[in-house]
Parts: C-alpha cells; sequence; structure tokens
C-alpha cells in the first residue's frame, strides 16, 4: 500500500517536472511580449560660411556643441581655422582662417563683439583676404546676440586687407556684402541686396549669399524675388527653385516682419505647400538685406505660412 503511494506520488511530481520543461521549451508569446520605443533627437546646428568649391562664401551647417556665448564665439572661431580640431567639414569646402592663427581674446558688448587675432591671421593669401572677412562677419553674426564685430590683430584694429590694402571700417555687420557683385552705372542712389541660392554637393543642398551692388530705385524685396525667378547670368552654377510664373502681388513691411502675397504659381503643385528651398532663400535674403527674421507667405490672400529664421 505505501509502496504503490510513494509510486503514485513519484510519477506526479515527474510529470509536473515535465510539463514545467514543456513550458520552458514553449513560452506564451504574450507572456515575453516586449515594448520599446526609439526616440530620435536632431542635433542642434549653427551656420558657419566657408568657401565652396565653386570658390563661393557659402553657408554651411555645423553641429552646434557650445551651451553659452563665449564658447559659441569659440567653437565658430575653431571650425572656421584651418587644421583645427572642428566639427566634419566635407572636402569640398575650405577653411579660411590661416593655420595657427590663435584668438587672443574675445569681447561682447551691447552687440558689439571684438576679436583679438594673433598675427597669423595675416598670412591669409591675395585671392582670400576678402573671402576671410566675409566668412568671419557672416559666421559670427549668426549667433543672435552679435550684430557687428571689430576685428584686431594683435591688440590693433585690423584697418585694411593685408594683400589689396583696401581700406576696412572700424566695425563690420552684413552690410558688408559677400561675394559681391556690382551693377552701378554711378555713385549715387548706391544699395546693396542680399540673394541667398541653392547650391549642391552630391546630395548635400546648401545656400550661397550673393550681395548686388546697384543703383537700382526698385523696393529691394522687388528686387529679391526677381532675381530669384531668373537664373543669374554671372555664374550658371547658383540656382533657385522659385518658378519664373511666380509673381510677387503685394507686399507689406512692418517692424519685425514682412507680408509677401504671391500668386499660386510659388505653389507645389504636389501638395499646394511652398517648398523648403523657396522659403529658405527668401526668408534668408530678407533677414540679410532688412534685418528681418519673420517672412509671411500669402497665396491668393490666404496664409500660407510663416517662416522664422
Amino acid at each position: 500500500m505505501l509502496k504503490r503511494f510513494a509510486c503514485k506520488k513519484i510519477l506526479i511530481v515527474a510529470l509536473s517536472f515535465l510539463f514545467l520543461f514543456l513550458i520552458y521549451l514553449f513560452p506564451s508569446k504574450n507572456e515575453y511580449k516586449i515594448n520599446t520605443t526609439l526616440t530620435y533627437t536632431t542635433p542642434e546646428t549653427i551656420p558657419i560660411y566657408l568657401i565652396d568649391n565653386n570658390n563661393y562664401v557659402s553657408r554651411f551647417e555645423v553641429i552646434k556643441k557650445g551651451s553659452d556665448i563665449n564658447s559659441l564665439i569659440d567653437e565658430v572661431i575653431n571650425n572656421l581655422t584651418i587644421n583645427s580640431n572642428s566639427s566634419y567639414i566635407p572636402n569640398n569646402f575650405k577653411k579660411v582662417i590661416p593655420e595657427n592663427t590663435k584668438l587672443l581674446s574675445k569681447d561682447l558688448n551691447d552687440g558689439l563683439l571684438k576679436v583679438n587675432f594673433s598675427k597669423e591671421l595675416l598670412n591669409v593669401s591675395s585671392e582670400n583676404e576678402e573671402k576671410l572677412i566675409e566668412a568671419l562677419v557672416y559666421s559670427l553674426t549668426e549667433i543672435k546676440e552679435v550684430k557687428k564685430i571689430m576685428i584686431f590683430v594683435e591688440g590693433d584694429v585690423l584697418k585694411e586687407l593685408p594683400h589689396s590694402h583696401k581700406t576696412l571700417p572700424n566695425t563690420l555687420d552684413r552690410s558688408y556684402g559677400i561675394n559681391k557683385v556690382y551693377e552701378l552705372e554711378s555713385m549715387k542712389n548706391v544699395s546693396k541686396i542680399t540673394t541667398y541660392y541653392v547650391s549642391k554637393l552630391n546630395n548635400y543642398l546648401y545656400y550661397t549669399p550673393v550681395t548686388t551692388i546697384t543703383n537700382t530705385p526698385k523696393e529691394k524685396v522687388e528686387v529679391i524675388i526677381e532675381k530669384l525667378k531668373s537664373s543669374p547670368t554671372y555664374q550658371t552654377n547658383l540656382v533657385s527653385y522659385l518658378t519664373a510664373s511666380a509673381e510677387l502681388l503685394d507686399y507689406e513691411i512692418l517692424e519685425n516682419s514682412i507680408n509677401l502675397s504671391f500668386n499660386n504659381q510659388v505653389l507645389n503643385l504636389d501638395d499646394n505647400s511652398i517648398i523648403e528651398e523657396v522659403k529658405y532663400s527668401i526668408a534668408l535674403s530678407i533677414r540679410d538685406t532688412y534685418d528681418i527674421y519673420e517672412t509671411i507667405f500669402y497665396v491668393d490672400n490666404m496664409l500660407i505660412d510663416a517662416f522664422f529664421i
């Protein structure tokens, strides 16, 4: 009797282990289901201006590392200096500050940034001396706290370009111009209008500003749109995605924004929107020409987009 009971108990225990073993081999899908969520973050970037393979000073985005204003200024200067340990720069872009140039000191007060370089800054080549000034001015004034700059070399204000001896203003801002083109008939009523075109390197799109120095009596926004609607005659590799049939019907220049009203030819036929390249080209051009950071787009009197640079 006891022997039969013991055998029965052993059999029950053995069957229990066999059942648990089968569960281990074939687990329930629901029991071991793992839910995961992937989050992608886009790194913050800051624009700097480098010489591209077409010899233009062009806008290039690098990953922003600094958080405070002083480290950001250092970062921009470092990214412009030849052979510095900087962010990734494609081989087709060239830095403008000569090798071994040191930033000796900097001071930012009420929007004016004073940058004091070592004497190696003067080692810039004759063909790049103007581009050096343009790249410094445009790169540093991309920092919102910086409105204009003064350039010093070993404590002395840089009053002229080292090779051509062209006189420089004591303070420099974006009115200095970039990739300048002259369309002058006289020295009276001269105005500067900066227009941003699209350039392409492999699959990377970037923007190239061109400052036209002209006597035109037209309002600057009209000139910007006209230039973006037509291919530049001075260089065919600068392009615009604004179609020639797009018409600027009206505009209103306000203190902190500009309203632009177009016909429907400005829209992309696929989704009735204005493509990013058109918005960026216009908004960047408006910013540099008028110092206005918000461009509001209307099509046939309907609000399409408010674009802030």
